[in-house]
Parts: structure tokens; C-alpha cells; sequence
């Protein structure tokens, strides 16, 4: 398992102003720590080290180690505001891990055996995801990196739904708390789209100058 830290300067020069200023002008990224017992805190964040935090897919699923000032204390990201056009981040919020209390997290999904999928070897299915990652709600200690959806025995027009996915201990689904109704699709395999040579054919073939399609 990934050790993830993040070193962190608390910040008394608030406003959008101040933001901007701290992005602009010191590489930093403003960002908000909050949850606990403890009263929200401003912090800025070193950009560079954030960019590569990000690059690892469980940074985002994972316990963090922040030190603001030396001292340390375990957040989860919750949120990050990115530039619409360049993709950077611009604000980060970071919620407080309090032992003991539980935490509401996305978690990313990582198909497993696709290539020895029932419906792709023997009945040439594609496999389409709907989801890339499940809200959960656990403890901490029990926060998983990722969830596997196991695809090796779905057969052709077969639907894994999120009730079909092997949770670890202690880790329950969001979603599956509001009722039978929200037991959405995760992935399923389906037939590739067979187009006829009568239709193939007409949609390769240039209509003649003043020619109107028939309705």
C-alpha cells in the first residue's frame, strides 16, 4: 500500500484575490481543511507536489498524511476545482480522518479477466463500463484502494450490477443504502453492431445531384 504525504503552509491572506496571487506567484495551490471537531483551516498546497500526488489513481481513495507547519494530520481530497482549459488544479478541499467515524469516499473500479470474459471468447461480445469508480462509506482502517469487478464468467448480453460486486469488510455501497431502484449497471457484455451490406451500401453511395431521401 501507497504512503501518500503532503507538506502544507497555513495561510492567513484569504479572498480570490489572495488565491490567485498564491497560484501566481509562489506555485502554490490554496485549499481548505475541514471535518472533526476542529474549525475549518486555510492552507496552501505546493503545486508540483499535488500534480504528482495526482498522477497515482489512489491518491484519491487513500488516507493522507498532511503537515501543516510541522504538524500532521490524516485528510482525505474530497474536491478539487480544476482550470476549465488547462486541467490544473485551482482550490483543493480536504476533509479531516477522524478515527473511528466513518468516511464517504470514491473508489475506483479495476476490471479484472475481460480477455477471458465468457461473452467475449465464445460469443464475440464487447464489454462496455458504465461505472469507473462507486461511492462507499466505511471506517478509515478499512478504506480500499480499488474494487475489482471479476468479468470472467459474464456471458453475452450479461449485466454486472453493483450488488454483484465483492465488497471488502466494513465497506458498504452508497447508492445500494436508497433502495433496490439504485442498484445501477457497472459493465456488461453485448453484441457489436452488425451493419447490413444493404445499408452499408447505401450509406456509401453519393446520392445523384437534386436527389432527396425518401421519408
Amino acid at each position: 500500500m501507497v504512503d501518500f504525504t503532503l507538506k502544507a503552509i497555513a495561510r492567513d491572506d484569504l479572498g480570490k484575490g489572495a488565491s490567485r496571487r498564491l497560484r501566481r506567484n509562489a506555485d502554490m495551490v490554496p485549499a481548505i481543511v475541514y471535518g472533526g471537531e476542529k474549525a475549518p483551516q486555510s492552507v496552501s498546497l505546493e503545486a508540483r507536489e499535488l500534480k504528482k500526488a495526482l498522477e497515482n489513481e489512489a491518491f484519491f481513495s487513500h488516507v493522507i498524511k498532511l503537515n501543516v507547519d510541522g504538524k500532521k494530520q490524516d485528510v482525505l481530497i474530497k474536491a478539487l476545482q480544476r482550470h476549465p482549459a488547462k486541467g490544473h488544479v485551482m482550490h483543493a478541499d480536504l476533509l479531516r480522518v477522524v478515527a473511528g467515524h466513518e468516511v464517504t469516499v470514491h473508489v475506483p473500479l479495476h476490471f479484472i479477466n475481460e480477455a477471458t470474459c465468457v461473452g467475449v471468447k465464445q460469443g464475440g461480445g464487447i464489454i462496455s463500463h458504465t461505472m469507473t469508480d462507486v461511492e462507499v462509506t466505511c471506517l478509515p482502517k478499512d478504506l480500499p484502494e480499488f474494487i475489482e469487478v471479476d468479468m470472467a464468467e459474464i456471458e453475452l448480453g450479461g449485466i454486472v450490477h453493483l450488488t454483484d460486486l465483492k465488497l471488502p469488510k466494513g465497506v458498504s455501497i452508497v447508492a445500494l443504502a436508497q433502495g433496490a431502484d439504485h442498484d445501477l449497471p457497472v459493465a456488461n457484455v453485448h453484441a457489436p453492431r452488425v451493419v447490413s451490406d444493404e445499408e452499408d451500401t447505401a450509406e456509401s453511395e453519393p446520392k445523384a445531384d437534386g436527389e432527396e431521401s425518401a421519408e
